[in-house]
């Protein structure tokens, strides 16, 4: 049993909390991280109860705040300002916002939506081009998501939230220059980040006494994303750019599929065990709309009974 069993032991209701900070800063005082789930907007209705049946079972063990992502380009826009609407109404939910290819007005829309339904924070985001819109960047009056920052934080009450990159953006030359940037958003108004996908405890740890070093104190929330399909973990870590490592590789190569889900998730699990001791304040645990591994995750290392 992992020492971080012991953690999680107050009682907090989100909604309680108007803010990410505030929750964060609940935990915090009683010595305990924040635990949050990530959901992504359905494409049909069997993926609509999916994510509904997956979203009612995790509301189970008492997450501190949830988040929404928000396709490319606004692609899926409404199911995902849907979504946003009902969890608002039942725990403390982040509605991730990208303005690439959108105009400052349209992006106002979006967020006084998001301040109606009641959400807790946005997550500010340039976002990529959908594939349909290639040029959607260059049409855009945002260009990036430090632009996205400081329009919300003119015109609005919201607190923002903004990405973290522990292997460096993929356009970015080094993570010094991540780091300033991340410092930038910060002076603009972001109060906390959340990680893109990683595996690693050093990238983290890296990542912070960058951020640090360049000015950048907000707290930095690391995502962790269950292995409990190898095969699909290892294509979205291709596609993002994020490090698995050998050894961890070479173990999956050797495996069924039964025993790559074991090994994926005692790895995921200790990660996440691994973050927290390091002085992470949370962890944000990517659901790709299922729960048992997510919950699996959770208890696993000590975030909820």
């Amino acid at each position: 049993m992992p020492e971080t069993s012991l953690l999680r032991k107050a009682q907090l209701k989100s909604l309680d909390f108007a803010t990410i900070t505030e929750v964060a800063s609940a935990r915090k005082a009683v010595n305990e991280p924040t635990l949050s789930f990530e959901f992504f907007p359905p494409k049909d209705e069997t993926g609509e109860a999916n994510l509904w049946s997956a979203f009612d079972k995790l509301l189970e063990v008492s997450p501190d705040y949830v988040s929404v992502t928000y396709g490319a380009g606004g692609s899926n826009r409404e199911r995902s300002l849907a979504v946003v609407d009902r969890m608002a109404k039942q725990v403390l939910t982040i509605g991730h916002l990208t303005c690439v290819g959108a105009t400052k007005q349209s992006t106002l829309e979006i967020v006084q939506h998001f301040e109606r339904a009641g959400v807790g924070a946005i997550l500010a985001l340039r976002g990529d081009s959908p594939k349909d819109d290639p040029d959607a960047l260059d049409k855009g009056e945002l260009k990036t998501a430090l632009e996205l920052v400081e329009l919300v934080a003119e015109f609005t009450d919201l607190e923002i939230g903004v990405a973290a990159f522990p292997e460096v953006h993929p356009e970015s030359p080094n993570m010094e220059h991540d780091s300033k940037v991340l410092a930038l958003k910060q002076s603009a108004g972001a109060t906390f980040a959340v990680t893109q996908l990683f595996f690693s405890v050093q990238a983290y740890t890296d990542l912070v006494a960058s951020a640090n070093a360049a000015g950048a104190s907000l707290p930095i929330v690391p995502g962790v994303m269950p292995i409990s399909n190898a095969k699909q973990v290892v294509r979205m870590a291709e596609l993002s750019g994020a490090a698995i490592p050998a050894e961890l590789l070479a173990k999956f190569d050797a495996a069924d599929d039964e025993q790559a889900r074991e090994i994926g998730m005692q790895y995921s699990t200790q990660l996440a065990i691994d973050l927290v001791a390091a002085g992470a304040p949370g962890i944000h645990i990517f659901t790709l709309n299922h729960h048992a591994a997510a919950i699996e995750l959770a208890r696993g290392a000590g975030l909820c009974r």
